[in-house]
């Protein structure tokens, strides 16, 4: 399936992925996907462009799977957000007006977010210097939005270096801080219909949840209102740094998060080996219900797959359904598929988001 913008042709291209989907999950006796669609425009929060040199000027460009040296510029980007759309154009004609701006400028990368922050980072082939943060403290006053500048080894920032992102929640808002440069969810409204999604699933619980891979906290927010206390593990710094704040902001008290891997957590919970991130935590005061998992796109290696089969209940989010399949294929001798999803994060692709509820035979 070809990445072509065509507004017209997108049931048309939703539809082979749901049955893909379907297939992929037909050994494991699944019900049908729920299907949730992403807007047809304007749906993508980030974006990032390489620049071009054409005719003395710097365009905004990108390049086709394999082609380094043939570039495609553009002008507008429609699957991006409407705020990317506006700002291109001035963030251009400020740069093509500044040669402090624009000298050995190589990369623009735009994070915007549904409630309406946005974010622009410049990436420069030299030091910056003190011209440069004039002329980008102007640029940034004038655009709204935090600016960076990003130079071998030294980041500039102007305003914030994260926007603020506001979620609704079966009739919650949820406040979120996404750094730059960490992962976000790119399609918003999809992730937010995802996020009902698994706070449906995981239903009103009495007992506890662990969570592996939590990120900025985009699902432990939501969650922890279902559950007694959450136990949530992340291994980046910038991301457990934003989910400590994000469930400050937000009042979720019921979480402990901590700086594992899933690897690393599977080997204290099997015992294998303490961790003094662990310090202070009783591992065997949990009563884990639940386990949540949103693994990369290699999906969950085997240990931690075998992990989860302890757990009464596996919600697991995927974007990609090979693996998740993979995975359930280990999973099937002790649990069963009770719910499945398809989220339609990456439009006019082949890529899909899904979820499923795994329950115990």
């Amino acid at each position: 399936m070809s990445a072509v913008f065509d507004p017209s042709a997108y049931q048309s291209l939703l539809a082979p992925k749901v049955e893909r989907l379907r297939d992929l999950l037909a050994p494991f006796d699944a019900p049908q996907p729920a299907v949730f669609d992403s807007p047809r425009e304007h749906y993508r929060l980030r974006a990032e462009f390489r620049l071009w040199r054409e005719e003395g000027q710097r365009h905004y460009a990108m390049f086709a799977p394999g082609e380094k040296h043939k570039a495609i510029l553009i002008d507008d980007f429609p699957i991006a957000s409407e705020r990317i759309n506006v700002l291109m154009p001035r963030l251009k004609a400020a740069w093509q007006a500044s040669e402090a701006l624009s000298n050995r400028l190589f990369q623009v990368e735009f994070l915007t977010t549904l409630a309406g922050d946005a974010m622009v980072t410049l990436c420069y082939h030299r030091p910056l210097d003190e011209a440069w943060e004039s002329a980008a403290r102007q640029l940034a006053e004038d655009l709204g939005v935090s600016l960076i500048g990003r130079s071998k080894g030294k980041r500039l920032v102007i305003g914030r270096d994260y926007a603020v992102e506001k979620l609704d929640v079966a009739g919650r808002t949820f406040s979120y801080r996404q750094p730059e440069g960490a992962f976000t969810q790119p399609n918003g409204m999809v992730n937010q219909k995802m996020l009902n999604w698994a706070f449906e699933a995981i239903g009103e619980r009495d007992d506890d949840l662990l969570e592996l891979y939590c990120g900025n906290g985009n699902f432990t927010l939501p969650l922890a209102t279902r559950v007694r206390q959450v136990l949530a593990t992340e291994i980046s710094k910038t991301s457990v740094n934003a989910a400590l704040h994000n469930l400050d902001e937000n009042g979720v008290d019921n979480v402990r998060l901590v700086r594992l891997s899933a690897e690393e957590l599977t080997q204290a919970l099997n015992e294998v080996r303490p961790f003094r991130r662990l310090e202070g935590i009783d591992l065997k005061s949990y009563d884990f219900g639940t386990v949540f998992v949103d693994p990369p796109r290699a999906g969950m290696d085997p240990d931690t797959c075998e992990l989860t089969r302890r757990f009464e209940r596996i919600l697991y989010i995927s974007c990609n359904p090979e693996t998740l399949a993979a995975n359930i294929a280990q999973l099937h001798d002790t649990h069963r598929i009770e719910r499945c999803a398809l989220f339609d994060q990456f439009p006019y692709t082949h890529h899909m988001e899904s979820g499923v509820l795994l329950v115990r035979r």
